[in-house]
């Protein structure tokens, strides 16, 4: 069995003839972030697949969390047949799935019948913005690091229990801590070890501040290749947490305490692999800077890519360690965004996104907006030291609707990703934003009830 992960079509070939491997799981990323696909047989794979490609309806990028059909998508609705597109398959991501026996997974890109990428689909969003970056000589390295809170419920108990009264793995925080992580360090070390074996290099786990919440981070990579690794990591995560009898969520905001982040981190090289951030010592290019105040312009029409559901918007309080300023600083945990490191490793954090980010977006966003500076000659506003919190910067918006009304009113964003792609996610926060309008919540019970 190989031990890296990644595997090709007749290192496959063989496992399956062995008997060792007897299913693909064929899978993309929705509009949510979520892994959808087909559990394929391999020899349905090796006859079909690998040479015709396969199928899936164009719904699953037009449905809400739910999967319900929803209005105001122009590539897919009741009046268009809710027909298929095409899974094709990236075999460079071919890999095995150690937590699932005798399985392999490859991630599929989204065209329609005649070659055309599905411009709406996420990894197709991303990959248009690494084609522009292309364009000037430049790739994209990207690490992101995920939270996670993890409860001794199940799945099905917590659904049960409608989410209320669950079990926190830990019940103190236990930031850094090596006791409190060893709690549940044989589930911790299960998915750095399967994540491992899926070709996703894990760095190290630590505890975070909220009661059960823990952290594990990846080796950085091409920025394709890391937001492929996140989606297959959060939905294995899940998988493995079910199998051991745990429950986990990414989810922003689930309680009142420190809420679960996203922190991406984001260089540019040059096609040759030299790092191009760093002046040459321990200062800043002025490509970097330019990339930079490309951030800064345009983090709040953006923010819909880094922050794109109704509790996303609930992590950003003061003194959270999650922002509220669209500031930068060195090395500053207050600000939106962080630089850090210095040489080759010399990078941007962008603190803004919650646990159930969509990397593939979040990424796109951060490389648009970079080009956005580096086309317009952007001059960088100087650092900020101190804390940000009390600053008078503008904020990170407030709420999804702010955003939305941001992202569509966005010149920027629209010469970026295009009219369709605006549009196409502005309508999945308008069902969110209505969908959530049109709930009557416990908070209003408990206020209203008696006393109203």
């Amino acid at each position: 069995m190989p031990k890296n992960g990644f595997i090709d079509l007749e290192t496959l070939r063989s496992l399956a003839d062995a008997g060792e491997v007897d299913t693909v799981l064929l899978v993309m990323t929705d509009m949510q972030g979520r892994m959808q696909g087909k559990r394929l047989t391999t020899h349905h794979f090796f006859d079909e697949v690998v040479a015709h490609n396969a199928e899936g309806c164009n719904y699953l990028l037009a449905v809400d969390v739910e999967m319900r059909t929803v209005d105001g998508y122009d590539m897919s609705s009741w009046e268009h047949g809710y027909g298929d597109f095409v899974f094709r398959p990236d075999m460079s991501t071919l890999r095995m799935v150690p937590w699932h026996p005798g399985t392999a997974m490859v991630v599929c890109d989204l065209q329609w019948e005649d070659g055309a990428p599905v411009a709406p689909s996420p990894r197709q969003i991303l990959r248009a913005q690494l084609e522009r970056l292309a364009e000037r000589g430049l790739t994209a390295m990207a690490g992101t690091e995920l939270e996670f809170i993890v409860f001794q419920d199940t799945y099905e108990q917590a659904w049960d229990k409608a989410y209320r009264g669950l079990t926190p793995a830990n019940r103190y925080n236990v930031d850094y801590s090596m006791l409190g992580t060893s709690r549940i360090e044989p589930l911790l070390r299960r998915i750095r070890n399967c994540m491992d074996g899926a070709a996703i290099p894990v760095e190290n786990a630590k505890g975070e501040c909220n009661l059960g919440q823990h952290e594990i981070n990846f080796h950085y990579d091409e920025a394709l290749t890391t937001a492929d690794g996140h989606t297959i990591y959060k939905n294995g995560a899940k998988e493995i947490a079910s199998q051991e009898g745990y429950a986990i969520t990414f989810m922003p905001k689930f309680d009142e305490r420190e809420g679960n982040s996203c922190h991406i981190h984001l260089s540019l090289r040059a096609q040759d692999g030299t790092p191009v951030f760093s002046d040459g010592g321990r200062g800043m290019s002025d490509l970097f800077r330019q990339f930079l105040a490309g951030q800064i312009a345009c983090l709040r029409d953006f923010s819909l890519f880094y922050a794109p559901n109704i509790n996303s918007y609930k992590r950003y309080a003061h003194g959270s360690f999650a922002p509220t300023a669209v500031a930068w600083g060195h090395d500053n945990r207050t600000c939106a965004l962080r630089v850090i490191g210095h040489g080759a490793s010399l990078r941007v954090e962008n603190r803004v996104p919650g646990g159930d980010v969509n990397p593939y977006l979040a990424l796109a966003a951060m490389i648009a907006a970079g080009l956005h500076g580096i086309d317009n000659g952007l001059p960088l506003e100087d650092a900020f030291a101190g804390n940000a919190y009390m600053s008078d910067k503008p904020k990170v918006p407030g709420t999804l609707r702010e955003a939305r009304e941001l992202f569509l009113a966005s010149d920027a964003a629209r010469a970026a990703f295009g009219d369709g792609v605006v549009e196409h996610y502005a309508n999945m926060a308008r069902v969110e934003i209505e969908a959530f309008d049109a709930v009557v919540t416990d908070w209003e019970r408990v206020r209203n009830f008696e006393r109203l």
